[in-house]
């Protein structure tokens, strides 16, 4: 079998997260082409000024793709929320729910904003139906992302490619428009994107790190996990107690 290689891939890898200096240190790279947060990342980060936050990244960040969300719940706030973090940026994707909390379709804000030409990132979509709706109102003019949570899918026992699949032939008539494998699991979700025709994957801070042994000889990578069990198991102390047959 032939080893997969990332400088072969046509994809976009995306950084995920809300770590600034995970953030600086992606930058610096050339790996990473774009970057996405959301208010769980940020909380997670121990994050409370919001505002602050996002201004700092984009200081750090000018010249990459940003993703930035709404946070309310209701949607003339949204909008209102969408419009302001637009102005912090020319780099800047504002992220739109699908829905809101209630379960209320975010569509007819998502038409309205891409009309008015803001470039979003329509978040949280699970199935093919939300993709197809998203298709139809998104400003062909404009540059989007959809975001389809194929991890997220994978975690209730499906298979997510055919979804993404699906989901590429319903965008493929917006040129300005990139899907996006969001909730990424593991390592080999990068090459799954990129075959079902992902233009856009995000990667968290840990996938990342494992970048650097994609490709790696499995017999090599064998060896090394014998050498890891062996060494933890001694740095640890462990022992049994063996009992000598007469």
């Amino acid at each position: 079998m032939s080893s997969p290689s990332i400088k072969d891939l046509k994809i976009k890898i995306f950084a995920d997260g809300a770590e600034i200096k995970a953030m600086i240190e992606a930058y610096k790279g050339t790996l990473v082409k774009g970057f996405t947060t959301n208010p769980t990342l940020m909380k997670k980060n121990g994050i409370t000024d919001y505002e602050g936050f996002a201004k700092e990244v984009i200081n750090i960040i000018p010249d990459r793709p940003i993703s930035f969300e709404v946070f309310s719940d209701e949607f003339d706030e949204m909008e209102a929320q969408a419009k302001k973090i637009a102005s912090w940026g020319k780099n800047i994707n504002v992220k739109i729910p699908i829905s809101n909390t209630k379960g209320q379709s975010s569509i007819p804000l998502v038409k309205k904003l891409s009309a008015e030409g803001l470039s979003l990132n329509v978040t949280a979509i699970l199935t093919v139906e939300q993709v197809k709706e998203v298709a139809e109102v998104l400003n062909p003019n404009t540059y989007n992302i959809v975001s389809v949570f194929a991890g997220r899918i994978a975690d209730t026992g499906r298979d997510p490619k055919p979804y993404m699949i699906e989901s590429a032939k319903l965008l493929k008539g917006l040129k300005n428009t990139d899907l996006l494998w969001a909730s990424s699991r593991e390592l080999y979700n990068i090459f799954e994107a990129e075959e079902t025709g992902c233009q856009i994957i995000t990667v968290t801070p840990e996938i990342l790190k494992k970048l650097s042994g994609t490709g790696k000889d499995l017999t090599e990578l064998s060896l090394d996990t014998v050498k890891m069990f062996y060494n933890d198991a001694t740095s640890a102390g462990f022992k049994i107690k063996i009992e000598n047959k007469v």
